[in-house]
């Protein structure tokens, strides 16, 4: 029996498959394609924007520079060095409904905790550049995956979770489902996925004009939809507003894309050849929970929505980040009472945040006069300062906060890059998955080593480079700060929290 069945072998499978892994975890994962690549995958139809939040978590894990490296994108670190003196400005290519934001106007003074450090910028990548990388990583943590293999039932117990695939069962203490958004272990295990109807049908596709000067490159908003234009790749994205009509089991043909590309861009131009498409819509949907028993839920599998701003992914990957070590210690043993149910009550609003950030672009794009009107706003508003730093917190994953209590302003968000006087990274720390306690008091007083959490707890004392005016921090295997504490911290105060966390110490 394995500790943990995950079924999907995409980006937020492997992904939860690597923290597993790092902590000792029996993993297998089960997936129904049985390869790994696909047209759908690589460049152009396969590219897909990390943010900076992502980004951070490759980083944590070592992860990055072969993300970066299989991406052809090395040089997306924008120079970003963590021995600089202030972190750099931010390089933003983001939209909102297809109204293009400047970076330049970001006001950084808004995120007074942010430090230098390679993972603060958006990276475009494929899909296929991050499966290769977490699937290595996967394999070098011993984690087996099995292709080819389709689930056709889930069958739980007070032990365990079996899944059936034909004449084949798999045995796991847990599942998780990360099989997308027709998930099936969704359906089989009987969690309820509720929202709303799509709007729109959208298409994207490699393909080339007979007449390429009749269309505007990048993203452009029209009366009708919008269509987007990157003429380096050949790639063509549309919306269309016909109410979700177009089945996405049927294969969009040359002429049925022509006549939407034309209405949408109120253009003649010619589709000289189709080499892939493929088609979505914005139906936008959630799972009231991500855990039923044993059964749990991550990525599309527990909700959907447009990708209208690269959310999707990145969602994914930070409900993996958040589960893996919470579910991890819950299979060792040492998981705190109620350290799991934390996994639905952090994340299921980031989710629903994130429908409502698809929806109201959606309600934006919507041609007609009432939602141009809105659109004239929004432009004013993105223009201005103020409109562009809320659209880059948003964009970048810096909104993020987990309610965690706490009185001081970085509990519950991501943990800033400190490097202590001997040039350790937190990046360098956080590799092995286990959470870190930062000591700068001048008496070192948490001394965790002494308190009984070395195996879960990294311990690093030393002088850091900026503290923040802080005297210690405890960050979680996700990165998030779980407490701070001033010049002096209260050890008790510490220990309440790492309890909270980690469980009860092992003397």
């Amino acid at each position: 029996m394995h500790d943990v069945v995950i079924v999907g072998a995409g980006p937020v499978g492997l992904s939860l498959a690597c923290e597993l892994g790092l902590a000792g975890c029996s993993v297998l994962v089960l997936e129904r394609e049985t390869g790994p690549g696909s047209p759908q995958k690589t460049a152009p139809l396969g590219i897909r924007g990390l943010s900076a939040a992502s980004v951070e978590a490759f980083y944590r894990r070592g992860l990055l520079s072969p993300l970066l490296t299989a991406s052809g994108a090395q040089d997306d670190l924008f120079g970003a060095q963590p021995e600089a003196d202030e972190p750099p400005r931010p390089r933003f290519g983001g939209h909102f409904a297809g109204m293009m934001l400047d970076g330049a106007k970001v006001d950084v003074d808004a995120f007074p905790y942010r430090l230098p450090s390679p993972g603060l910028h958006a990276v475009r990548t494929h899909l296929e550049a991050v499966e290769a990388v977490l699937s290595e990583q996967a394999v070098k943590l011993g984690v087996e995956i099995r292709r080819g293999v389709t689930v056709t039932a889930v069958a739980q117990s007070p032990e365990g979770v079996t899944a059936h695939a034909g004449p084949d069962t798999y045995e796991a203490r847990w599942l998780v489902g990360c099989d997308g958004g027709r998930s099936t272990v969704r359906r089989l295990a009987g969690f309820e996925f509720i929202g709303t109807e799509p709007q729109f049908t959208g298409y994207v596709m490699h393909a080339t004009l007979a007449d390429p000067q009749g269309l505007r490159p990048g993203f452009n908003l029209t009366p009708t939809g919008m269509y987007i234009r990157m003429p380096d790749m050949g790639y063509f994205g549309m919306m269309d507003f016909d109410g979700g009509a177009f089945d996405r089991s049927r294969q969009p043909t040359r002429d049925h894309l022509q006549t939407v590309l034309r209405r949408v861009s109120g253009t003649d131009v010619t589709l000289d050849e189709v080499h892939t498409a493929s088609s979505f819509t914005d139906r936008a949907m959630q799972t009231t929970t991500y855990r039923q028993g044993r059964v749990l839920l991550a990525g599309d599998a527990a909700h959907i929505h447009s990708p209208l701003g690269g959310q999707g992914l990145n969602a994914g990957l930070g409900d993996a980040m958040n589960l893996g070590w919470k579910l991890a210690a819950t299979v060792r043993g040492h998981a705190p009472e109620g350290l799991l149910d934390t996994y639905t009550g952090e994340r299921h609003p980031i989710g629903a945040a994130v429908l409502d950030w698809s929806r109201a672009q959606v309600t934006v794009m919507n041609p007609g006069p009432h939602a141009q009107a809105v659109q004239a706003v929004v432009r004013d508003l993105i223009g201005t300062r103020d409109g562009t730093t809320y659209m880059f917190e948003r964009l970048s994953g810096a909104w993020i906060r987990y309610d965690l209590g706490g009185d001081h302003p970085l509990v519950g968000g991501s943990a800033p890059e400190f490097r202590l006087e001997d040039g350790t990274r937190l990046g360098d720390l956080m590799e092995d998955g286990r959470g870190v306690a930062l000591d700068f008091s001048p008496d070192r007083r948490l001394q965790v080593p002494a308190l009984g959490w070395e195996g879960r707890i990294r311990y690093a004392a030393g002088t850091a480079g900026d503290d923040l005016g802080l005297g210690a921090v405890l960050v979680r295997p996700d990165g998030v700060v779980a407490w701070a504490g001033d010049r002096h911290p209260d050890r008790d105060a510490f220990e309440r929290a790492a309890r909270r966390w980690f469980g009860s110490p092992a003397i």
